[in-house]
């Protein structure tokens, strides 16, 4: 119905074609400041928590067992949009107030933090204690091991599911428009409220989120032949 009224009304399929050409640049401009340089920064941030999350979790040490543990289990077991709004909305009646782009990036590094820390502990256990016992034999400190035999190890195991976790993020980052980071998505609700076109729209955000992570899944196979024929040789 929606389709049949466009192809009889002419002018109607030349005003949406308009809408959808003069829009293409605002989007990709809120892709280019915001969407994609939060996606970097939040995915960096947090998988430099997630890697001491993931040591917390291995540790012998019983307190960072239990943080590490509290930790994960709160921001997995709760949904993103509420950390944004806690984040956002929240923190200011307790006397703290973040910017919308800084809200985002806490929330967004947060919550890969917690995700990739799972991934990053199971490359790290994937590793054989043998190579710890090798490490010990010649007379490697913990931290040696880690930094030179275990860490590269773990994350040659762990390139897949991280791929995987910065696609999601980038699609996650539709959420900060919630709390009024004017990314990509964001820019396509400001768009769609004055012309009142929000199918198109959005359908055009979707278009163009779907072009990033086709994009990306490219690389992410790349990437994983590489590391594949990387340890066919070893």
């Amino acid at each position: 119905m929606y389709l049949n009224s466009i192809f009889t009304n002419p002018e109607r399929l030349e005003r949406l074609l308009d809408i959808a050409q003069s829009s293409f640049l605002p989007l990709l401009e809120g892709a280019i400041q915001y969407t994609i340089p939060l996606t970097l920064i939040s995915f960096t941030i947090g998988l430099i928590l997630a890697t001491l999350t993931a040591l917390a979790r291995i540790s012998t040490v019983k307190f960072f067992q239990i943080i590490a543990r509290i930790y994960v289990s709160i921001i997995r077991g709760t949904p993103l949009l509420v950390q944004l709004s806690i984040l956002f909305y929240g923190l200011p009646t307790v006397g703290i107030t973040l910017e919308p782009f800084t809200a985002a990036i806490f929330g967004f590094s947060l919550n890969v933090g917690a995700y990739a820390s799972e991934v990053i502990r199971a490359a790290i256990l994937s590793i054989p204690k043998g190579q710890w016992e090798a490490a010990n034999t010649i007379g490697m400190s913990y931290s040696q091991a880690l930094k030179r035999i275990i860490l590269p190890q773990a994350s040659r195991v762990s390139i897949p599911p991280l791929s995987n976790t910065f696609i999601s993020l980038v699609k996650d980052t539709s959420l900060a428009s919630f709390i009024l980071v004017t990314e990509m998505f964001r820019r396509a609700q400001e768009i769609a409220a004055f012309n009142y076109e929000f199918l198109l729209l959005y359908s055009q955000a979707g278009l163009l989120y779907w072009i990033f992570c086709f994009l990306l899944s490219l690389v992410q196979g790349r990437l994983e032949n590489r590391f594949d024929r990387y340890v066919s040789k070893a």
